[in-house]
């Protein structure tokens, strides 16, 4: 194969060659996508519904909800369609679509992640100003900015990938297109392009990263300086959650794209791949309404109110009504 235009198709990891762990591969991913569509449908849907939460911080709580189902819309389903049909091969421009719509979401993410950093930061160490800095047309330009810069740095990184000659074979070496398995069927020194292109991306997200930092170790430094011990609690339930997610996203993608060839293995890029692309959108809702009071409070009435109006349904069909919505 001369140039990348020769290749038709490219072949995913197979997760497994038996057909009994194929399907056990295609019923784990099913639940985890499952619980990721529930779990931030969830919190879109609570969050929608009850005018009490619809401040700055919820705001972008939804468009990360947003986000991480199409991070693991993106990569998922193709996955589990191939383990369930015994197949291997996606088409190369559905290879090129899933590069594009996969850093889209997971660079804007990270944007929106570095928001709600300094939403947080706003809110605890400046809270007179709070609806000055961050009102409702602020919030709206913060969260299209992070939309924006993702899509954009998306559209540069996907036509920088696949302008670059391909000559080791069509077979990926990840169960969904990575760029990192992509430049390995590169050409001798052609990768070097892209690896700049990485290198100065990896600039750009390691000053989001830094901001993060000190955004909250002023944080931190605020809610220590709290009296009440109910303030400090209540300063945490907001803040903690964001950090454990941030900490999440940023650990396992920094160690799978940063990590030295030494330490590369199909097992362990395999693992690391699952835990940075599948694992933070399934379990962001979990971490977020863990330790937010208001946020339970406001679930367990919408999920009190969907169980009355289902048991209502059922009864007037019981009766011989039609249950209308």
């Amino acid at each position: 194969m001369s140039n990348g235009s020769s290749i038709t198709q490219f072949l995913l990891l197979a997760f497994a060659d038996t057909r009994q762990l194929q399907l056990l591969h295609f019923w784990l991913f099913l639940g985890i996508y499952l619980a990721a569509l529930l779990g931030n449908g969830l919190i879109i849907t609570t969050i929608a519904c009850d005018h009490h939460l619809h401040t700055p911080m919820y705001f972008f709580l939804i468009n990360l909800s947003l986000l991480d189902l199409g991070s693991i819309s993106t990569t998922l389903p193709k996955s589990m369609a191939n383990s369930l049909w015994d197949t291997r091969d996606i088409s190369y421009r559905g290879c090129a679509v899933q590069v594009f719509f996969f850093f889209f979401f997971m660079s804007a993410e990270y944007c929106l992640l570095t928001v709600m950093a300094y939403d947080r930061y706003v809110a605890i160490c400046h809270p007179l100003h709070y609806g000055t800095l961050l009102g409702s047309r602020a919030c709206v330009h913060m969260a299209a900015a992070a939309w924006g810069s993702g899509f954009l740095y998306s559209l540069l990184h996907t036509a920088n990938t696949f302008s670059i000659p391909l000559c080791q074979g069509n077979a990926v070496g990840q169960f969904f297109c990575e760029v990192p398995q992509l430049l390995k069927l590169s050409c001798s020194h052609t990768y070097l392009r892209e690896a700049g292109f990485l290198s100065f991306s990896a600039f750009l997200f390691w000053g989001c990263f830094v901001f993060i930092v000190v955004s909250y170790v002023q944080i931190f430094r605020a809610v220590l300086r709290i009296p009440s011990e109910q303030g400090r609690h209540k300063a945490f339930s907001t803040c903690l959650p964001h950090l454990a997610v941030v900490s999440l996203f940023i650990s396992t993608g920094m160690f799978a794209y940063l990590k030295p060839r030494s330490m590369s293995s199909p097992s362990l890029d395999l693992v690391m791949a699952v835990l940075y692309s599948v694992v933070p959108p399934a379990v962001n809702p979990l971490i977020y309404s863990m330790r937010n009071q208001e946020l339970k409070a406001t679930l367990r009435k919408v999920m009190a109110g969907c169980f009355t109006a289902a048991r209502h349904c059922l009864l007037s069909s019981a009766d011989g009504c039609q249950c209308m919505s």
